[in-house]
């Protein structure tokens, strides 16, 4: 546990992405199995546990200080980790530091106990029960210093924050066996903590883990926005143009024996979507985007956010949100494998497969055809009014390439939504915001009851402002509180922001009855009274107007 702390200590206070990639080989190369193993899987959300640790806390530190003071304390750091590694006097070496003046020095204590591995302390974790749970923590506090205990309630909490993406972290382990990040993805997805294959591969020691079974999950290839200066340089006639569907990205992996449907990430949610696998018998790897589609037409996101993450769908969810898939790319068909062929080629080779199987709820991604860049803008301008998210751009000759390589795709999302909303609440950020109310909950006007104005939530945004305006913001919204809810405060309803969102959607969880759909703050409008802010029923209207939009254009192959 000590070189792990010492690992996420390290990383914390090293800003630069090189910095921080060679501490993780080194610790990678320097760490045995299977505490290296375990680190991996910490900084890449693999960890097989997972506990509601705010309760456990509180009472825990309830036991050993003034809640008052832990709650004064906590706001002042700003991370509940934090706080309780310092506040915590359970070490011999903080006993005496603490001891009262003018007592007779203390006598040597024994040589401290090296302390739990990490290996120890996950492997317990993945074993014990929440009631249990306080009393073996406290004893594991006892056992660490400050750093280590810091490292353990991250650790635990899952919120490690030291900068490090799973991303980084694969790459880590790829240049500690000199292997590219697309060896790895390749095979990740069929990995589990605490990774002894892989390092047993990467150390030259056993051979590289045979995953590619045709039910595997492979890495999927990702697209950039594409900017304006991005725009300017792009030959279009290196590109083909398609629509940008408003679903969520899925592979298709399936044999004569059974289909597995994969999220973008690798999660598999094939038993929510009973209605498109049960009738599906090839073999291919493809890639497309799931959609409810109902009479040739794309529903909102909304209809299919009610399909997504359960466990079990029964009839009536099936018949009201029928699940579709526009496919776009291939993988692998009939155990070919197509990655290394350009675009061009892997969509004739779709074309043909998808003619000649056809397989129920499902079609493919229509091309579209532009005479040039003029022509392509306007039907981008023209996604709103349409039901569509935008335009993808993809090069004919790309290779599938797993990750986000730049320049081959890109995506073109229709202009934002904007409307003027007023502050409400602001709550503490964490990690290098933990000193700031960072997040922002806005509301729009309506009309009560009783004819008063009042404000209803209608989104919470925290980004979109720059790093000056976020002080001017934290300052102003300390001098304006009215009430304070823990790490949450009410402030005055007098600071509007002009927010930029994607789409409205209702929602059962917002007073308001709606939510905007990935709101950020645009612009601080330090000009405008909060009485001329705008009002609810704007965000009714645009509602209305999105769901009105129908999917243009039409499915090209009607959905089965």
């Amino acid at each position: 546990m000590k070189a792990f702390a010492a690992l996420l200590d390290r990383l914390s206070f090293s800003p630069s992405r090189n910095a921080k990639l060679r501490l993780l080989v080194e610790y990678f190369r320097s760490t045995p199995d299977p505490d290296r193993g375990w680190a991996l899987a910490a900084l890449s959300d693999g960890l097989p546990f997972s506990f509601p640790l705010r309760r456990t806390l509180t009472e825990m530190m309830g036991r050993r200080m003034d809640p008052e003071l832990f709650r004064l304390s906590r706001d002042y750091v700003g991370d509940t980790a934090e706080t309780i590694a310092l506040v915590w006097d359970g070490d011999a070496a903080s006993r005496s530091a603490l001891a009262a003046p003018g007592r007779l020095p203390a006598a040597p204590a024994a040589p401290a106990a090296p302390g739990p591995r990490l290996g120890e302390i996950v492997a317990e974790l993945a074993l014990i029960g929440r009631n249990d749970l306080a009393p073996r923590l406290e004893t594991w506090l006892d056992s660490l210093d400050s750093t280590g205990r810091w490292a353990l309630l991250k650790l635990l909490t899952g919120a490690l924050r030291v900068g490090v993406s799973a991303r980084l972290a694969k790459s880590a382990v790829a240049e500690l066996g000199k292997v590219g990040i697309d060896d790895i993805d390749e095979i990740w997805h069929g990995l589990a903590p605490p990774y002894l294959p892989l390092f047993a591969w990467l150390e030259g020691r056993a051979q590289k883990p045979d995953l590619g079974g045709a039910l595997q999950f492979r890495p999927l290839m990702l697209s950039h926005p594409l900017e304006a200066a991005d725009w300017a340089a792009l030959d279009l006639d290196q590109f083909s143009a398609e629509w940008k569907w408003d679903g969520i990205r899925v592979e298709v992996a399936a044999n004569a024996e059974a289909v597995r449907l994969y999220s973008r990430t690798g999660e598999d949610i094939s038993s929510s979507f009973p209605d498109i696998i049960g009738g599906w018998r090839f073999q291919a790897v493809l890639d497309g985007e799931l959609l409810v589609v109902r009479g040739g037409e794309v529903a909102a996101f909304n209809d299919l956010q009610q399909r997504l993450n359960r466990k079990r769908v029964d009839k009536r969810q099936i018949e009201a949100f029928p699940a579709h898939v526009r496919f776009y790319d291939a993988l692998n068909i009939e155990g070919e494998d197509l990655r290394q062929l350009p675009l061009s080629e892997r969509r004739a080779r779709l074309e043909a497969w998808h003619s000649r199987l056809a397989p129920a709820r499902s079609d493919l991604s229509e091309l579209i055809a532009v005479a040039g860049k003029a022509e392509l803008e306007r039907l981008w301008t023209a996604t709103r009014a349409t039901g569509i998210e935008g335009i993808m751009l993809k090069r004919r000759d790309s290779r599938y390439i797993a990750g986000r390589p730049k320049g081959l795709w890109w995506k073109w999302k229709r202009a934002p939504l904007t409307l003027d909303c007023v502050l409400m609440y602001a709550q503490r950020g964490s990690g290098k915001r933990s000193s700031y109310y960072s997040d922002y909950t806005f509301g729009a006007w309506r009309t009560a009851a009783d004819g008063a104005a009042e404000l209803v939530p209608v989104g919470k945004a925290y980004f979109g402002f720059t790093d000056a305006e976020l002080v001017t913001i934290d300052r102003w919204v300390r001098s304006h509180t009215i009430e304070s809810y823990g790490p949450v405060r009410a402030v005055a309803p007098e600071l509007v922001f002009e927010v930029a969102f994607d789409a409205v959607q209702r929602s059962t969880r917002h007073k308001s009855g709606v939510a905007m759909r990935f709101p950020r703050i645009r612009r601080i409008r330090w000009d405008k009274p909060a009485r001329e802010a705008d009002r609810l029923e704007t965000l009714m209207a645009m509602l209305a107007a999105d769901q009105g939009a129908g999917a243009a254009p039409p499915l090209t192959t009607a959905p089965s």
